[in-house]
């Protein structure tokens, strides 16, 4: 077994985001750890690495005016939460649904990718795509606005758990944004057992899908490869 998150994200390299959902389908991860609905913004560059991994940062956002009982609003006064990005993380930022503004801007982006933040993720709407792509951070978003983040929506707090369509995210959780399939988030404390269970799952695959390839059933070959994982 790996021994430290650097070499626990090397080994996770090795995998898809479908992979790693399905490892956590068998951990019994609520929402196997997907983030729906989300849009990579503007073409990946072919050269750019198809998955980024990092330690997860989080940001709630609260509609404006609104008070939350939880949790504590925590961001100091006369600083902006793009100023206390956390070096080396994946930012998950989660804006209150239904809402029309944007939540992260070109400017925001450029102040993350200074910070060195890995990617962004924006639960939300986001706007100044040229901006956003220009940065060379992987980007997602639920949808674009032209409105600024003040019309609707107030930074509330940074470094929080925050829930996304059940899937809740903690600070530090792992998270493994893919270009191509998606993004998901593996819980710190599921780590190690999603790394134990992957080799096995991806083999069994791959030997479903050899026996497809010769005539068999779906149904035969998931019960003589899969059945026993």
């Amino acid at each position: 077994m790996t021994n430290t998150d650097d070499e626990r994200i090397a080994a996770l390299q090795k995998f898809t985001a479908c992979d790693i959902s399905d490892a956590l389908v068998k951990l019994k991860v609520p929402g196997a750890g997907f983030l729906p609905d989300l849009q990579l913004l503007g073409q990946p560059n072919p050269a750019d690495a198809p998955v980024t991994i990092a330690p997860a940062s989080t940001i709630l956002f609260a509609r404006k005016g609104e008070t939350l009982d939880s949790p504590t609003a925590n961001i100091p006064k006369n600083t902006h939460w793009a100023d206390i990005t956390q070096p080396g993380t994946i930012v998950i930022i989660r804006q209150p649904d239904g809402q029309k503004n944007a939540v992260c801007g070109g400017i925001m982006a450029v102040r993350m990718k200074v910070r060195q933040a890995k990617a962004i993720v924006v639960v939300g709407r986001a706007r100044d795509l040229d901006e956003l792509t220009s940065t060379g951070l992987p980007v997602w978003a639920r949808g674009l606005s032209t409105v600024g983040a003040g019309a609707e929506s107030t930074p509330w707090a940074v470094e929080v758990p925050i829930n996304v369509d059940g899937t809740v995210v903690n600070p530090g959780d792992l998270v493994f944004a893919d270009l191509v399939n998606g993004v998901v988030v593996i819980p710190k404390d599921k780590v190690d057992q999603v790394l134990e269970l992957l080799p096995r799952l991806t083999a069994a695959d791959d030997k479903v899908k050899a026996d497809v390839l010769n005539g068999t059933s779906v149904f035969d070959a998931f019960k003589t490869h899969r059945s026993n994982l």
